[in-house]
């Protein structure tokens, strides 16, 4: 199993994560949160921390899945060089594709005069 796929199946697992948070969050206080703790005043601190809970695991798999992300594409940069990358370091085994020009006689077209 190659790094980018380790990588692959870690993004895949904290972008699920990421979608469950986020929509169990609700910005009116009728989600997950309100279940908790129930309305008015007699909180025993449910809302309050079930929010700043969903809120910093938010912020947190975003992180995570950025950085995620970032070391994927350097483990991307790192694997076998492309054809490209040996024209550019002229790598001898790669060939001239290229035709050379040909040169074409230039035609030039009969001058006609107009006579009236």
């Amino acid at each position: 199993m190659s790094t980018f796929t380790i990588f692959l199946v870690l993004i895949i697992i904290v972008a699920f994560l990421l979608v469950v948070v986020i929509m169990v969050q609700n910005p009116k206080g009728g989600g997950l949160s309100s279940s908790f703790g129930g309305g008015g005043g007699q909180q025993l601190g449910g809302v309050k921390k079930t929010t700043d809970f969903l809120d910093k695991s938010t912020w947190t798999l975003a992180t995570i899945m950025l950085a995620l992300i970032l070391l994927s594409n350097v483990t991307i940069m790192g694997g076998s060089a492309t054809a490209e990358s040996r024209v550019i370091n002229s790598d001898p085994s790669i060939e001239n594709t290229v035709p050379e020009a040909t040169q074409t006689p230039l035609q030039t077209q009969p001058e006609t005069q107009d006579q009236q």
